[in-house]
C-alpha cells in the first residue's frame, strides 16, 4: 500500500470542532465500550469526523478525536492514515471509488478508469466545480455484478461505459440516479432472469 500523508496545509482549516449534534452523538459511541476502553470508539469518530468536513479528515479533525478519546494524535493519525476509507484531502461532491480488482478489470473496469481520467482528471483530484473526484479502490464486494463503483454511499453494478457516463451524467445534473445493477437483473441474480425452479412440479 502505497504511503497516505495528510493534505497539504494551505487545504487544512485551523479549527475544526463537533457540533453539538455530532458531540452527543460521539459520547453515545463512547459509552459503549468498558472503561479504560473508550479508545476503541476512534474509528465510528473519525468516520463522524469525515462525514462533518465533507468526505475528508483534515488533520484539526484528528487532533479534535484525539483530545475527546485521550489519545495521543499520533495513535489516531496512525489509524486515518492506515484505513483508505479515510480520505485525507478534499474530494469532489461525488466521490467515485472505482473497483480495480482482478473480477472488475476482467470485465471491463479499464474501459471505466479511462472515463474517469477524461471527465474527473487523475485520482483524487476534484473538478472545478467540486462535483466530481474519483479513486481506484481495492475489492468493493459485489464481483458477481463486476464491473462496479460507489459513489458516496451507493453502489453502481454491471456497469459498462454508456452506463457509467449516465450515471455521471445525472449526478452532475443534480439528479439521483438508480444504485445497484444497471443492467436488467435483480441484485446478483443471473443476468437475464431466473434459469431454474422455474416452475412448481405437482405433488405426486
Amino acid at each position: 500500500m502505497a504511503v497516505r500523508r495528510l493534505a497539504p496545509a494551505e487545504l487544512q482549516p485551523k479549527e475544526f470542532a463537533f457540533t453539538a449534534e455530532n458531540m452527543a452523538w460521539a459520547k453515545k459511541q463512547i459509552a459503549k465500550y468498558p472503561e479504560g476502553r473508550q479508545a476503541s470508539a476512534v474509528i465510528p469518530l473519525l468516520w463522524r469526523a469525515q462525514e462533518q468536513a465533507g468526505g475528508w479528515v483534515p488533520e484539526a479533525a484528528i487532533r479534535h478525536v484525539a483530545e475527546i478519546l485521550g489519545l495521543a494524535p499520533i495513535r489516531v493519525l496512525e489509524i486515518a492514515t492506515f484505513y483508505t476509507m479515510f480520505n485525507l484531502a478534499p474530494v469532489g461532491r461525488y466521490h467515485v471509488q472505482l473497483c480495480g480488482t482482478t473480477p472488475c478489470m476482467l470485465r471491463g473496469a479499464e474501459a471505466l478508469k479511462k472515463i474517469c481520467h477524461k471527465r474527473i482528471g487523475e485520482q483524487f483530484a476534484v473538478t472545478p466545480d467540486g462535483n466530481f473526484s474519483w479513486v481506484e479502490v481495492e475489492c468493493l464486494g459485489a464481483c458477481v455484478n463486476a464491473p462496479m463503483a460507489q459513489i458516496n454511499y451507493d453502489f453502481f453494478e454491471d456497469l459498462t461505459p454508456e452506463s457509467f457516463n449516465r450515471v455521471l451524467d445525472e449526478l452532475a445534473a443534480g439528479k439521483n440516479p438508480k444504485p445497484g445493477p444497471q443492467i436488467d437483473r435483480q441484485f446478483s441474480a443471473p443476468e437475464g432472469g431466473p434459469t431454474t425452479l422455474k416452475s412448481v412440479k405437482a405433488k405426486a
